[in-house]
């Protein structure tokens, strides 16, 4: 049994329509909330991470440029991936890396 990592001062309730994208992590969807995966689990709610596997790397491969920077004011949602922030772009993790930008893979999403 995993333990739960407990978002503490949650009065936010998620779910369907609540007005955040829900993300696919594992056999489950999490809701995305100011960067980070929030789950409703009984009475209260847990913090998630996207783990880095082989779907999602976290690798350096300068696989995007951009006419802009990523980062907490452009348009993208951010989300935690591993120790690092990504931003989600066309249902892809990009991430701001010295100059470029690198994938680290596709993730499902569904809108509310």
């Amino acid at each position: 049994m995993t333990e739960c990592n407990i978002h503490a001062n949650h009065d936010h309730i998620h779910a369907e329509n609540c007005g955040h994208t829900k993300i696919k992590h594992g056999d489950h969807y999490d809701f995305l909330h100011n960067g980070h995966l929030h789950h409703p689990h009984e009475d209260h709610i847990d913090e998630h991470v996207l783990e880095v596997n082989d779907q999602n790397p976290n690798e350096c491969n300068k696989k995007h440029q951009h006419d802009h920077t990523h980062g907490p004011d452009c348009e993208h949602e951010a989300v935690l991936h591993g120790d690092h922030i990504d931003y989600i772009v066309d249902g892809r993790l990009h991430q701001q890396h010295e100059g470029h930008c690198d994938d680290h893979g596709a993730v499902e999403l569904q809108t509310n």
